[in-house]
Order: C-alpha cells, then sequence, then structure tokens
C-alpha cells in the first residue's frame, strides 16, 4: 500500500510540475494563437466600450464571446474608465494584450510602453452639431417618411436574421423603415467590419478628385520602387488585384489576425508581403490591400495630423455622419480594412451620397466617374470566379470571400436588379445599393456566417413594396 501511495504522490507532483512548467511557458513566451485572442478581445470591448457606449463586461460575453473562438472562453477583460483602457488576458494572467482609446481614432492595440505614442495619434473632434431637427426629414433632420408596408416587413425576424442590431431601408433619399435590436438605437455606433473598405475607397476619391493622387500612378510605397512590386497600380489596389500576397482566411494565426491583432504597423505588415502574381491579372480579396489604401491617401496629404483629422473633415461632416469614428492603429495608421463604427442612419447616409453619383448638396465629394468605377467589375476578379464578382472600388457586385453569393444569381434563385452591389462585412454586415431604384438597405448586427442568413430576401420584399 506505501509503495502505491507513493507512485500515486509522484504522479500528482508530476502532473503539478508540468502545469506548472505551461503556466510558465504561456506566461513568457505565450503562443500567438492567445496573443491573437487577447489583443481582438482587448480592441474589439475598447471600442464597444468608448465609441458604443457599451458596458466591458457585456460586451466581451455577448460581443466577443459568444460567437467567437472557444479559446475566448478563457479570456477575461478589465476596463480602466479614466486611463481609457482594456486589458485582455488568458487564465488571468497570460498573453496580455491592452487596447487605448484615442479622441477622434477609436482604439488601438498598444504595449504599456507605447501607451503614450499610440495615444497621441488623436484627431480633431468635430464642433458640437446643433441637435438635428426632429421635424425635418432624413438625412438633414430625424423624421421618417414612413413606407408602412416597409416597415411591415422589418418586423419580421427571419428577415432581418438573429442577431440583428439595426437595419436601415432608404428610398429616394428618404429614410422609409427602420429597426434596431434590444440595447440599440439609431445612433448606436455600429462596426461594420470590412464595409470599412468601401468607405476607404471614397476616401480615396476625394484625393483623386483634387489631384492629389492619379488611378494610375505607381512605384506607391520606396521599398516597392526595387522589385517588380513598382508596377502595382493605385487602381490594382482599389480592384483587389495586385497581386500581393496575402491570407484572409480568420480563426487562426493568418496574415489578417496578425495585421489585426499582433502588429502595431499595420501598414509597414501589409507592405512588406511578397508578389506572387503579376499586378492586374490575379483577384485576391485582401484586407492588407485596404490598409495600403489608407497609407496611401495619408500620405498624399503630406501631413501626419491632417490626414488624421481628414476623415471627419473631408467626409463625416460634409455627410452629416455624426456617429461615424475611424480608428487607426499604434502607429497612426486608419485600418480602412476593417474599423469603421457608425450608426445605421450614418452608415446610410453614405449610401446614400453613392447613390447621388458622389454629390451631397450641391457638393462634389466624389469626382464625376468615380462612383460608376467602384461597381464596374474587375476584370481579375471575372476570370477568377466567374459568377461572384468584384467591382474596382472595394465593393462586391455579386458573391463574397466566404463563397456565400450577395447579389444577382439566378442560380441561387436570387434575381435582384443587375445594377445592385454591396457593401459587405464580416458576421453579417451588409448594405445592398441600387441605383437604378435609388434604394439601399443597411443590415447591422452580430450573425456568424455558420447562421446562414442571406439579406436579398429582405431587399428583395423592400423592392416589391417600393415599386410602383
Amino acid at each position: 500500500m506505501q509503495t502505491g501511495a507513493k507512485w500515486v504522490r509522484r504522479i500528482l507532483v508530476g502532473q503539478a510540475l508540468l502545469v506548472a512548467i505551461a503556466a510558465i511557458w504561456i506566461w513568457i513566451a505565450p503562443p500567438a494563437l492567445l496573443r491573437v485572442a487577447t489583443g481582438y478581445a482587448a480592441k474589439m470591448v475598447c471600442s464597444y466600450a468608448f465609441l458604443a457606449g457599451r458596458d466591458a463586461q457585456l460586451s466581451m460575453q455577448e460581443d466577443v464571446r459568444e460567437q467567437g473562438h472557444p479559446i475566448m472562453r478563457l479570456v477575461s477583460v478589465q476596463a480602466d474608465p479614466v486611463q481609457r483602457t482594456v486589458t485582455a488576458r488568458v487564465l488571468g494572467f497570460a498573453a496580455t494584450s491592452v487596447a487605448g482609446a484615442r479622441a477622434g481614432t477609436g482604439c488601438a492595440l498598444v504595449t504599456i510602453g507605447d501607451l503614450g505614442q499610440a495615444t497621441a495619434h488623436s484627431a480633431a473632434l468635430p464642433p458640437a452639431a446643433a441637435q438635428p431637427n426632429k421635424d425635418e426629414l432624413w438625412p438633414r433632420g430625424e423624421s421618417v417618411a414612413l413606407h408602412a408596408t416597409v416597415q411591415k416587413l422589418l418586423e419580421d425576424t427571419a428577415l432581418t436574421g438573429p442577431g440583428m442590431r439595426a437595419v436601415v431601408v432608404i428610398k429616394d433619399g428618404r429614410v422609409v423603415a427602420e429597426t434596431y435590436g434590444k440595447g440599440f438605437d439609431a445612433r448606436t455606433p455600429l462596426l461594420g467590419w470590412s464595409m470599412t473598405k468601401t468607405v476607404t475607397a471614397g476616401l480615396v476619391g476625394t484625393l483623386v478628385r483634387d489631384g492629389r493622387l492619379q488611378l494610375d500612378q505607381r512605384s506607391l510605397f520606396p521599398q516597392w520602387k526595387e522589385d517588380e512590386r513598382r508596377n502595382i497600380t493605385l487602381a490594382h489596389l482599389l480592384a483587389m488585384s495586385s497581386g500581393l500576397r496575402f491570407n484572409e482566411d480568420y480563426g487562426a494565426v493568418t496574415d489578417i489576425t496578425r495585421m489585426l491583432y499582433l502588429e502595431p504597423d499595420t501598414a509597414a505588415f501589409a507592405a512588406s508581403q511578397p508578389l506572387d502574381h503579376p499586378p492586374g491579372s490575379f483577384f485576391s480579396y485582401s484586407s492588407g490591400t485596404t490598409v495600403l489604401l489608407s497609407r496611401l491617401w495619408q500620405n498624399a496629404l503630406g501631413d501626419t495630423q491632417l490626414a488624421l483629422d481628414y476623415p471627419q473633415r473631408s467626409l463625416f461632416g460634409p455627410l452629416g455622419m455624426q456617429t461615424a469614428v475611424l480608428e487607426a492603429d499604434a502607429r497612426g495608421t486608419f485600418v480602412g480594412s476593417s474599423y469603421l463604427f457608425a450608426s445605421g442612419r450614418d452608415w446610410a447616409r453614405y449610401a446614400q451620397l453613392l447613390l447621388q453619383d458622389g454629390v451631397w448638396n450641391g457638393q462634389t465629394i466624389l469626382p464625376p466617374g468615380f462612383v460608376k468605377m467602384m461597381h464596374t467589375a474587375a476584370p481579375a476578379s471575372m476570370a477568377r470566379y466567374g459568377r461572384r464578382e468584384y467591382g474596382q472600388g472595394q465593393v462586391w457586385l455579386r458573391g463574397s470571400p466566404s463563397g456565400t453569393p450577395i447579389g444577382q444569381d439566378p442560380d441561387t434563385g436570387f434575381v435582384l436588379p443587375a445594377d445592385i452591389y454591396w457593401f459587405s462585412g464580416y458576421d453579417g454586415q451588409a448594405i445592398a445599393v441600387i441605383p437604378s431604384l435609388q434604394l439601399a438597405v443597411v443590415r447591422l448586427g452580430l450573425t456568424p456566417s455558420k447562421l446562414g442568413f442571406k439579406l436579398q430576401p429582405l431587399v428583395m420584399a423592400a423592392i416589391k413594396a417600393t415599386s410602383p
């Protein structure tokens, strides 16, 4: 019996030793996957807490943990409302990540020693706007030109989808119907994920208008001038046809998760990628590509602070997008691939700008022909995917990176107007824009792709309800 007891004790001691070694290992040198997990948690909770006013613990549970990777169950967060930071750890002690909020540029992942530098990348806040006239019709005021039939459609949860947080329908320049999930309203900023790409294309367009950028310009970054990357043009980047290598797969440590959650300088990481295909010959959906567009338009302004202030001054302010915040990384590059927070109504304002061919209240925001170019098919996407087409300005015509059809496609039973195009984002963000009908449908929420939700039935129903 004593011999058996000794062996049991030895086994228990050995197991405890292994646990201790593992704990020390993940504390001193945590695997990249754990650092991605805490980076994601810190960044998301920081943004939801300090931009959208969500409770940090509620945000961790609902926005991060419930729909996320199983490893998120091991991650906890702590918010500091005074420092405006959120700290995330695995098992309460390992793989620590910190995100800090800045005025006008949202949250960025930082290190403790880098907090001051990162938080210095702030933007001038817009002057306090007068409260919109509740009796004046949107977009100048808050009043809705209610279309009772379309509003009734939004009561159908099968059409709006699980996890819906905002749906706004605009027709002929007016909001005709809207609905919001519990805890959200018409002024709650919501994350558009990759719908942000389409807004980045608009920011590029404002500088094309002013002659600061040209679609055919080459040798875009100094390190590209010595190799074949010098032949990549601005137009190639807008059409996701640069030929640069970039792994967009989520759920593990890939180029996209490394860029967003492990790299302080997202643009430097994206620019370092090698060329796999001749520029213009191969379509590859890449968030790294859009971050490069952000860096290019910021560089074109020639002044760091002017660039940080620019989205508000050139786009959000003129359109009245009072809730919009485009977030920058720790080095001051706007993460134009992924991180725009705006209310459903403000996302609708940008869609309305495109419906108006880039003109707002008589002011030319985007140059003539730019919007048409945005939703003209990119030749490389047609060659690769056939029926899954991407536009030349960061919009989907039909199809998406996950393969889910989101445009006109008779093979799937969704027959929508031929001129429809889409903003599309992770976890169920989508905007359908139909110029011929002067109609757009904005949908934001938290709806993982595994749930199989599609916005087409609601779009089709809205078309039918608003047709003569």
